[in-house]
């Protein structure tokens, strides 16, 4: 079974890029989860491994490499996994293979893929920088737009909140608790509260 993997961190992010000839393939898998998390926790990855275990896939394609894992570390354990049952993954964008025609693992492709990785380690790594030090620029001339200490906001614009607003659409299309949090990347307390103030009468959309 040929399986194509597709993984967006939002219900507002689009997978027509990664859905490329998607009739070509017997399955499709998506993930609606942050790439923080590890491609064996999310459900849909789990899927995968399970036709993997299962002797049902012969080969698994995804649009680019951070799709599939959230660290370099965490992408070579998980094609290792495949390369090991003689199982090709294919990299559409970067025209990558792990196997070669005969199942054996491309030395080029694992150089080039390791690469590739660190690189996005890097940037990941230079954004989260950069947003600390615009968070201590602003402070120290203080535009700071954090919520004051001692303040409480209202009902309404907690649950309009962006992520909040997520987490609501996904908490009633029936994902658990963890999941959702997960998927927002919200602390699992925020969800607690989003589920305490959210009722089946609330107008949210």
């Amino acid at each position: 079974m040929k399986v194509l993997y597709v993984r967006i961190s939002s219900l507002d992010q689009r997978t027509d890029r990664q859905r490329v000839n998607e009739n070509d393939f017997d399955l499709v898998i998506e993930d609606i989860i942050s790439g923080s998390v590890p491609f064996q926790e999310r459900e849909g990855g789990r899927r995968v491994l399970e036709l993997l275990n299962k002797n049902h896939l012969s080969e698994l394609s995804v649009w680019q490499i951070d799709r599939i894992g959230r660290d370099i570390r965490d992408i070579i354990n998980t094609l290792h996994i495949f390369s090991t049952r003689k199982v090709c993954v294919y990299f559409i964008n970067q025209g990558l293979r792990t196997l070669d025609v005969e199942g054996n693992e491309n030395p080029v492709s694992k150089m080039v893929i390791n690469l590739l990785g660190i690189v996005a380690d890097m940037e990941r790594t230079q954004i989260l920088e950069r947003q600390r030090q615009g968070i201590a620029i602003a402070k120290a001339r203080n535009v700071y737009k954090g919520r004051k200490t001692g303040t409480k906001e209202d009902v309404l614009s907690f649950l309009t909140k962006p992520r909040n607003k997520r987490a609501i659409q996904l908490l009633k299309n029936g994902y658990k608790a963890s999941e959702v949090s997960k998927i927002t990347e919200l602390h699992p307390n925020t969800i607690t509260k989003i589920r305490k103030h959210l009722n089946p009468e609330s107008n949210i959309k």
